[in-house]
This record gives structure tokens, C-alpha cells and sequence, in this order.
């Protein structure tokens, strides 16, 4: 596959198109393969990713029409066998199944009990974190129910799905009408899962609720580290993940929660070497002095100049280290890029400070030249 392709058209092409139809053709001999395939590829290649997955979605609908009863023994016939039971992470599955998570929604929503036993199964191909969340906004009780019994499901896509799928801000799902509380349950129950697809999960799905509400995080961690069903290294690990935006932001509850003292006496000199000029790079050193043996998770933050004149601080990871003797100095080199799409660079004053320990120590303007 060209590496200069886009990522939908990695995920969906003709030669994914092509596949799916000869798993539908074995399993109903009515499929017209061809026609699935002309119909798919007349429109793809010009649709976004999400469209192109309703796109396939319809196609399918069409080529093989009725309500769910009639439609599940068909695509549970044409899955492929489940996803290797053996790993324990990175094994999204094949996005080209994403497609079928649509047409469930599309046609099940009035038969919950059959979608979700049908959801059950796609997961194990592909993640059905999307399509889990029209259910859960028609059927809560039901849903919430069957996840209770996810909770224990012997494949690790299933137990994910639990999590991934109730997430306060899960990328690209629709919103769902469910209290921060509500999954927590659920989660109790898995964070001491031995796979680290799940795990991460629920460091994100609690990294979500902390956008609004860290002291539910910051004690459910609390609570999952006295009980003792995870391996200390692993939750240790989720807590770090569970807890980076609030890391960024400098909380000092987050701080004391990963080992380091936010009101610990340290100071910062801080230095830029030469220009920065859009292009080349922002070149710094930082000097900590303080206590001998103290942890510190240093950041670096940029304050860019915006179009307009707004200022737009961006916090940067530095170094997670212990100062030996009272001292510790640290030098970085920012790549100041210029034809980055996402956030373009303004000419003009800028500011850089040093944070550790979730504390700004210091910082000093710096003129960015064109």
C-alpha cells in the first residue's frame, strides 16, 4: 500500500470493498458481489472517513434488505473468524467492519437485545465503540445490563468495548446521556484486567472525567490501588495515563498522586540560545537547583503568538528525572515548524516557561522571527 495514501483510503479501498463482498457472497448466495462493489466505489473516493463508513453501511443495506431478524444470521455467517485470542493490545481489527456497526443502528434500534448479541460478535472483528452509543441512548437499562455481563465476557474486545464504548468524549462517538458515575461500576471491575487494550481504556475513558471532575479520578485511583487487583507497575502505568491532561494543567492532586511535590522549594534558571526563527528550532537549557533525591516531572510551556493577537500556551514534556546533589540541568531543542496545517506559526513576541512539578518556576519572552 502507497505510503503517501490518506488514512481512509487505507482503511477503505476496492481491494477492502472486494473483500467484504466475497464474505457476504459465501454467506447468502443472493448477494450480487459485483454490484456491491460498482455501487461502494462510485462514491468513496470521494467521501470523508466517517461518510464512507454510512456509505458502505447503506450499501449494504440495499444489497441486503430487511429488518434486523432477517439481516443478523446473514453478518454473523459473513464474519470472519474473531481476532487472535492470544494478544493483549493493538489489535483494533479490520476498519473495513466498521460498516456493519452503522447498518445494526440503522435497522436494530427496535431490537436491542438482538443488535447487542450481534454488536457482541462484530467487536471481536472490529471495535463497535461507536455503534454501542445510539443504543445506550435508547436503551440504557438494557445496555447497562448486557455490560454487566461484558464485564467478564472471556474476550478481552468485548470487555473493552464496555469501557471504550460508555466514554465520556469518545473520539468521533455520538454524545451519550449517561452521568460521569454511571460506568464507574464497571470499571471497578476492570481496571485490574490483564490486557493492556483494556486497561488503556479506562486510563482514557478516566482521563476524559477529568476534564470535568478529577476528584472522582484522582479517588477512584485511590481506591483501586488499596484493592490490590492490579499489578502495581500497571496501574501505576494507567494512573500516569489516566491522569496527563491534569498533569498539563499543573493539578496539584495529580501531582501528589504520581509522587512529585508541587510546593517543593525549587528554582529554575532558564536560558534561550540564539534565534528562533519559524523553521529552524527554539533551542533552551533549564538549571534546577533544589532538595538532593527529589522527583520532578518538568514541562516546558510555549506561548504562541496567534493571528489576531491572542496568545495560545501549548504544554510540552520535558524530562522526568530526580535531582542528584540539589541539581539538574536540561537542554531541548523545539522544532519551530513552518508548514505544519494544524497550528501555524505567527512572527512576533512568544513566551517560554519552565513548569515542574505542576508549577511554573519560571519563564522569558523571545522574540520568533520569520
Amino acid at each position: 500500500m502507497a505510503q503517501n495514501f490518506s488514512l481512509k483510503d487505507q482503511l477503505f479501498n476496492a481491494e477492502k470493498t472486494r473483500y467484504l463482498a466475497g464474505l457476504f457472497a459465501d454467506a447468502e448466495p443472493n448477494f450480487k458481489a459485483e454490484a456491491f462493489e460498482a455501487k461502494v466505489m462510485a462514491r468513496l473516493p470521494e467521501l470523508e472517513l466517517k461518510e464512507r463508513m454510512a456509505w458502505i453501511a447503506a450499501c449494504l443495506q440495499d444489497a441486503v434488505p430487511g429488518d434486523l431478524p432477517t439481516v443478523a444470521p446473514i453478518i454473523l455467517r459473513a464474519l470472519p473468524p474473531p481476532l487472535d485470542p492470544g494478544k493483549s493490545d493493538d489489535d483494533f481489527g479490520d476498519f473495513i467492519f466498521a460498516p456493519l456497526g452503522d447498518w445494526v443502528c440503522a435497522i436494530g434500534l427496535d431490537h436491542p437485545e438482538l443488535s447487542l448479541s450481534v454488536l457482541e460478535e462484530i467487536t471481536q472483528r472490529f471495535s463497535m465503540e461507536w455503534a454501542i452509543r445510539p443504543f445506550l441512548n435508547h436503551h440504557p437499562e438494557l445496555v447497562m445490563e448486557r455490560m454487566q455481563d461484558w464485564c467478564a465476557h472471556p474476550s478481552y474486545h468485548v470487555r473493552r468495548l464496555v469501557s471504550e464504548g460508555t466514554r465520556p468524549r469518545l473520539p468521533w462517538g455520538q454524545a451519550v446521556d449517561l452521568a460521569l458515575s454511571d460506568p464507574l461500576p464497571f470499571l471497578d471491575r476492570l481496571h485490574g484486567d490483564q490486557t493492556r487494550y483494556v486497561t488503556r481504556s479506562i486510563a482514557n475513558h478516566m482521563n476524559d472525567i477529568t476534564k470535568k471532575d478529577p476528584d472522582i479520578v484522582l479517588e477512584r485511583l485511590r481506591l483501586w490501588g488499596d484493592s490490590n487487583q492490579q499489578d502495581r507497575e500497571e496501574l501505576r502505568w494507567m494512573t500516569s495515563h489516566a491522569l496527563r491532561g491534569l498533569v498539563k494543567s499543573g493539578h496539584s492532586g495529580a501531582m501528589r498522586a504520581l509522587g512529585y511535590d508541587p510546593d517543593a522549594d525549587i528554582t529554575v534558571e532558564l536560558q534561550v540560545n540564539g534565534s528562533a526563527r519559524i523553521g529552524e528550532v527554539l533551542e533552551f537549557e533549564a538549571r534546577l537547583n533544589g532538595v538532593n533525591s527529589q522527583p520532578v516531572l518538568i514541562d516546558y510551556i510555549v506561548h504562541f503568538q496567534r493571528p489576531g493577537g491572542k496568545i495560545s500556551p501549548k504544554v510540552h514534556k520535558l524530562k522526568q528525572a530526580e535531582l542528584k546533589d540539589g541539581q539538574l540541568t536540561l537542554s531541548k531543542r523545539h522544532k519551530l515548524k513552518g508548514n505544519a496545517t494544524t497550528f501555524k506559526l505567527v512572527p512576533g513576541p512568544h513566551r517560554l516557561e519552565i513548569q515542574v512539578n505542576g508549577r511554573v518556576r519560571t519563564g522569558t519572552d523571545f522574540e520568533l522571527l520569520a
